[in-house]
């Protein structure tokens, strides 16, 4: 069974009143005022709401037969109604000859208002529902349980189809609640149409959208995915663009495998805030070698492997040694090339490598030397401050 609570009954009364003149009372199942234009009655039971509820009609009090009831005026009391059960009772207050003609106008009134307010609440339960089954589903790190499953049945969701998460984050802005207001247009955007899109805000500055892999064709195209969100980017009002943030992650053909999608979407974009803060989009892709050294960053595997080139950053003060190694990695160790890019003789070339030999402890003579400065000198300079 439905049932009135006091901010339903009040919203009736203020709607209500705006029709007719005259005082309107909102009662629950059990005859208690929810909802008056006189607050002081509020809490009382009407004893007329209760006749109106026992046999089920509508029930007229003048102003004679008022005075034999307990906590009634003149009136006219009304059954409301909602999928062919009693809910309450709406009451008017005045002589009945004079509000008969109000009756059932007030009373289909205050029924279209309980159906539209409980349309909502489905609406918004059916929307929160959803928005916690993406929460769980980008959290399943170990495929899907049965409970995942049923979920998906209930609202409709198959969880057999590839997806790949992206992250949209708003950037620059100290105001929460502004960035609340312009992710909620991006999610409109998103979902009108939706393309199949399960789309959820995972804080107040970010959102998450699951995107159907296959959407032309049957094979994975992250440059196709790279111009949908070009499209997207030239849909949103420009003055909102410039503080978003956006990135695709990668796709793994095992639709379980969806957890991983976003996790590899949050660290792209924390990537590209890094290296490349002046842009809007990320591609995973593009940083593919720093998402996936980034499990890194925090276990004792990563803070070894970068001791030997933070030792160099430590020594060297002026920043020349640090240099001269990222030229001779960038030219994969080829001397003479990187002799001519920093304008050095060869000689003077060999005395710094030959330094960095020194304070790092490695030879980078060697692969798994020269390997090992380049991997430290990406996750440092991905580390965040």
């Amino acid at each position: 069974m439905y049932f009135l609570d006091s901010s339903l009954a009040q919203q009736i009364v203020v709607r209500t009143m705006k029709i007719i003149a005259h005082n309107i009372n909102v009662m629950n199942h059990h005859g208690i005022i929810l909802g008056s234009g006189d607050p002081h009655r509020i809490g009382a039971t009407h004893e007329g709401a209760l006749l109106a509820i026992s046999q089920n009609r509508t029930v007229e009090i003048t102003a004679a037969t008022a005075s034999d009831l307990h906590g009634v005026k003149a009136g006219i009391n009304l059954p409301l109604h909602y999928k062919g059960e009693i809910i309450g009772v709406i009451g008017i207050t005045g002589e009945p000859e004079c509000l008969r003609s109000y009756g059932e106008l007030l009373k289909m009134t205050a029924e279209l208002i309980v159906e539209q307010a409980n349309s909502l609440e489905l609406t918004l339960w059916q929307y929160r529902q959803k928005e916690e089954f993406i929460f769980q589903l980008i959290k399943s790190e170990n495929g899907f349980s049965t409970h995942l499953l049923d979920w998906a049945a209930q609202l409709g969701i198959d969880l057999s189809e590839p997806r790949v998460a992206a992250v949209i984050q708003v950037q620059g802005d100290t105001e929460q609640t502004s960035a609340n207001s312009i992710l909620k247009k991006v999610l409109n955007l998103l979902e009108n149409p939706s393309r199949g899109n399960l789309v959820a805000m995972t804080s107040m500055t970010e959102l998450v959208i699951l995107k159907p892999a296959f959407l032309d064709g049957k094979q994975w195209d992250p440059e196709l995915e790279s111009l949908r969100i070009d499209k997207l980017l030239t849909r949103i009002p420009k003055e909102m663009n410039v503080r978003l943030k956006i990135a695709l992650g990668h796709f793994f053909p095992n639709a379980a495998d969806i957890s991983r999608s976003y996790q590899t979407a949050k660290e792209t974009l924390d990537a590209g805030k890094l290296l490349r803060p002046d842009e809007s989009k990320y591609l995973y892709e593009d940083f593919s070698l720093l998402v996936l050294l980034s499990g890194l960053k925090g276990d004792w595997r990563g803070q070894e492997l970068t001791t030997p080139y933070q030792a160099l950053l430590n020594a060297d003060k002026n920043g020349q040694l640090n240099k001269t190694l990222s030229v001779y990695l960038q030219h994969f160790g080829d001397q003479q090339l990187c002799a001519n890019t920093l304008f050095i003789h060869r000689n003077t070339l060999r005395y710094r490598l030959e330094k960095i030999q020194q304070i790092t402890g490695v030879n980078i003579q060697e692969l798994d030397g020269l390997l090992q400065l380049y991997l430290g000198q990406v996750l440092v300079a991905t580390r965040p401050v």
